[in-house]
């Protein structure tokens, strides 16, 4: 097996060992990404120019990693996989990328996304669609589906991803690898580009429970750029893997769960899980949430999102900067280059967005959407006093071909494949692992917990990670 395709400690070891160097893995990880561009259409930038970095004690040191290309990259190319951005080239790097740096990380490429990451299919970046390294047919997911596909198909072993609704979950689960969203404020969101921001977090993929808890501990902490980031140095969440989680208590949303009895094999694969659970000492029940309420997932978070999209991206009119088109005015460039450089599907959102913020519309609109977050969160953080976690499955299904209809108005839907939203309105940690093999197609469960209990998600995700066994597909296909 190749060093590329290891955990991130026996590569450090490796590295540590003299079995292999920087430069080697910085070479395969580059020939790799050539090698499957034409297929996956993983990467926006692949920087050949990539330097192998010094090996230090630090796990992440001399080892190849991807950016999502809404991450703010010094002197690289970053273009949020939108045409209004095709040629912006920032001059600083995001918090989490400097971090990453400071670490020793080989950075080898951009990865492409979902325009401006306000999508969840992985087909609406400026450069083509994105494909699922365990069939080319169907969906990864989005938005951060280039770092999604990067990490399942083994280019890397691990890249940074942002999460609004489930944009690192989602793909993560689709495509059979670990995806995390931290608590809100635990890892700074500076110089990522802000999407909707009461929403948005920075997170990571990676083929293992314990691979993203080294990440996040090096890109974690307070950050006086961020003013929503905190204090989490008493939050360590390697140190925190082993620990005993007999006698933790979750639940499942009965509402939710209901809807996969449908699919026999994906609701045997979760009853299975919560069996490896209860094997673990941990306690599960079902628990009921007002089903009127949870209908309200999906149209909250698109009022909520928009409306705070069209805010962020007012300055993306070609003036200050960004790919400008031509006009007689201000108002004419501004028009010009906003048509041109947005997609139908972005310039769709934006009009949404706006009518939701005129203030006629307000009340009934964006006021209403933030009442039913509330709800839910006051739920969620109520069922947290009892509990430590909530475990779910992680969609309704198998990632989607890419010609396959959705019925977005069904219950199965809107509960289904929009409850991972439930952890952005609260800014609750939320790990996605996967679960089992339906039809040769990775599945997933996800578990959320309570805020600032990032270190609990994780030691309970990598108890059950041991129980699962699963091997992602390059680690597969290596053997």
């Amino acid at each position: 097996m190749s060093y590329l395709d290891k955990s991130l400690k026996e590569i450090h070891e490796a590295l540590k060992e003299g079995k292999v160097t920087s430069k080697e893995l910085t070479e395969e990880s580059l020939k790799r990404a050539h090698e499957y561009q034409e297929e996956l259409n993983s990467f926006v930038t692949i920087l050949d120019d990539a330097k192998d970095e010094e090996v230090t004690d630090n796990v992440l040191s001399g080892i190849p990693c991807a950016i999502k290309d809404n991450f703010s990259t010094k002197d690289i190319l970053t273009t949020a996989s939108s045409n209004i951005l095709s040629d912006y080239v920032p001059v600083f790097d995001a918090t989490a990328v400097s971090k990453l740096k400071n670490a020793g990380m080989v950075m080898i490429g951009k990865t492409v996304l979902d325009e401006l990451a306000m999508g969840g299919t992985g087909t609406t970046g400026h450069t083509g669609i994105v494909r699922n390294p365990w069939d080319p047919t169907r969906q990864i997911g989005g938005s951060s589906a280039g770092s999604a596909s990067a990490v399942a198909r083994g280019i890397v072993p691990y890249a940074l991803g942002s999460d609004t609704g489930d944009s690192i979950r989602k793909p993560a689960g689709y495509g059979g690898i670990v995806g995390y969203k931290p608590t809100y404020g635990l890892v700074s969101r500076w110089g990522l580009f802000a999407f909707a921001s009461s929403l948005d977090h920075v997170g990571c993929f990676a083929k293992t429970v314990e691979d993203a808890a080294y990440v996040i501990d090096n890109i974690k902490g307070i950050d006086e750029k961020d003013m929503t980031s905190f204090d989490s140095s008493n939050i360590n969440l390697v140190d925190s893997l082993n620990n005993d989680v007999s006698e933790k208590k979750l639940f499942y949303i009965k509402e939710i769960v209901d809807k996969l009895k449908d699919d026999k094999e994906y609701y045997d694969n979760f009853l299975k899980v919560l069996d490896y659970a209860k094997e673990l000492g941990i306690e599960v029940k079902e628990e009921s949430i007002d089903e009127n309420i949870l209908r309200g997932i999906y149209p909250s978070y698109m009022a909520i999102s928009c409306a705070e999209a069209t805010s962020n991206n007012s300055n993306l009119t070609g003036i200050p900067f960004g790919n400008r088109k031509e006009g007689r005015t201000p108002d004419e460039v501004m028009i010009n280059t906003r048509t041109e450089g947005f997609s139908e599907l972005i310039r769709r959102r934006f009009v949404i967005g706006s009518f939701i913020l005129q203030k006629e519309n307000q009340e009934k609109l964006f006021f209403n959407a933030q009442r039913i977050r509330r709800l839910i969160v006051d739920k969620m953080n109520d069922l947290f006093k009892t509990y430590d976690g909530c475990i779910m499955p992680n969609a309704g299904s198998i990632a989607p071909k890419f010609d396959e209809e959705l019925d977005r108005l069904s219950d199965k839907y809107l509960l289904l494949e929009n409850h991972l939203a439930i952890g952005n309105f609260g800014g609750f940690p939320s790990i996605t692992i996967p679960s089992g093999l339906i039809d040769n197609m990775p599945v997933a469960i996800n578990i959320t917990g309570p805020i600032m209990t990032d270190d609990l998600v994780f030691n309970i995700a990598k108890k059950l990670e041991e129980k699962i066994g699963f091997e992602p597909l390059s680690v597969k296909e290596e053997k």
